[in-house]
């Protein structure tokens, strides 16, 4: 038979049985649809990862209490950031951080933000880019000076027609500080903390008005390039032993690009665990068509007897059968992946960040036809291999 003649064979069939067909492609199209949106929702994930990690170097090294300390009593100081400072010779730069919240007023426009204070080199470990003015510098270090971010800004002015905010005056927690400075959009936060909605004073000035002596600090560090991180860190670890003794053991020490590591590997996991179970899906839509097809060589096994008694080779027949399996999961597939570029939409309306590519198209598509291929050879052989004489006389 040639390959026109055994495709018309097919489809006719297909034509005959529409619902049979449809309702045995379901599990093709509900797996081919969940490997699709897993990838997306992964690929989405990945990306947000990457943009939350972005603006920080590689290179940071995070200094701070060690978390799970019932009694950390120790809390970090100007003095030890000095220290730091003066004897890790692995770094580049340095800055103490806190944080706390605080309300924020403007002209009777009142919000509640999260406050950090911080000094000069911050802005060096960090990357934040400026819309408008400046950020914290040394010559700040004891002034109600503030930088806020792009989100925050748009709230406090969006009804005053004023372009560039720097110079406006606004009050935290009953201060006034001047604006000299406005974030870009950055549109991620990291740590629990969104800058586009936050406030950067001078550290001195947050212990003064924000946060007082009681929450612990923290300190940021930059290595002078990749290859130094493990020695800074073992330089640092080396100044905290030095100054705490035994104690040392209550801060720890966390690098950025570690720090993205895990989280990229959190999203990896996730996603091969949801791949997972569309697989399973798929696997279960493969039992479907495979059972479909063994009913499908009962019903049609006098036509196997008269294709093979007029010339019909086993390969033929064996064609028919795994040509037809592989047609209905490739339908399948192709179903899914449509579906899924409709369930886009609905993802965006709930805030999940999807991002379809072309390769979780194909592997979709791939493991749909793969199914449909392993599931459908054994009845298709079952029915290559059956003999003419027993095929016409099957009631």
């Amino acid at each position: 038979m040639s390959l026109g003649e055994i495709l018309r064979s097919i489809f006719i069939n297909i034509r005959e049985n529409k619902t049979k067909v449809f309702l045995t492609t379901l599990g093709i199209i509900v797996g081919s649809l969940t490997i699709v949106l897993v990838m997306a929702i992964g690929n989405g994930s990945q990306a947000s990862v990457e943009e939350q990690f972005k603006r920080l170097n590689v290179g940071t090294l995070y200094i701070m209490p060690a978390f799970g300390r019932k009694k950390a009593s120790l809390k970090l100081g100007i003095d030890d950031m000095e220290a730091i400072a003066e004897e890790v010779a692995s770094i580049s730069k340095v800055s103490m951080v806190i944080n706390g919240n605080a309300n924020i007023n403007f002209y009777g426009k009142s919000t509640s933000s999260f406050v950090t204070g911080v000094m000069a080199d911050y802005n060096g470990i960090n990357n934040l880019e400026l819309e408008y003015g400046e950020f914290i510098s040394e010559d700040h270090s004891n002034e109600r000076f503030a930088v806020i971010g792009y989100e925050l800004a748009k709230l406090l002015f969006e009804d005053e027609e004023i372009s560039n905010p720097v110079g406006e005056k606004i009050i935290i927690n009953g201060k006034r500080f001047e604006i000299i400075g406005v974030l870009k959009y950055l549109g991620n936060s990291e740590r629990g903390f969104n800058p586009d909605e936050g406030v950067f004073i001078p550290y001195e000035v947050a212990q003064r008005y924000i946060t007082g002596k009681n929450p612990g600090p923290m300190i940021m560090t930059l290595a002078k390039d990749i290859n130094h991180i493990d020695s800074a860190i073992d330089e640092i670890t080396t100044v905290l032993q030095k100054r705490y003794g035994d104690k040392s053991d209550q801060f720890m020490i966390r690098d950025a690009g570690s720090s993205l590591e895990s989280a990229r590997n959190s999203a990896r996991t996730m996603t091969l665990m949801l791949l997972s179970v569309a697989t399973v899906v798929l696997i279960v839509g493969g039992i479907g068509i495979m059972n479909v097809l063994f009913v499908s060589v009962k019903e049609r096994t006098k036509e196997i007897g008269i294709l093979k008694a007029i010339g019909a080779r086993r390969k033929d027949i064996l064609r028919i059968f795994l040509l037809e399996a592989i047609i209905i999961s490739a339908i399948g597939g192709i179903l899914g992946i449509i579906l899924s570029m409709a369930a886009m939409p609905i993802l965006n309306y709930f805030n999940v960040r999807a991002i379809n590519t072309m390769f979780g198209y194909l592997l979709a598509f791939g493991f749909s036809v793969l199914i449909g291929t392993f599931f459908g050879y054994y009845p298709a052989a079952k029915a290559a291999s059956l003999r003419p004489i027993d095929a016409l006389n099957y009631e």
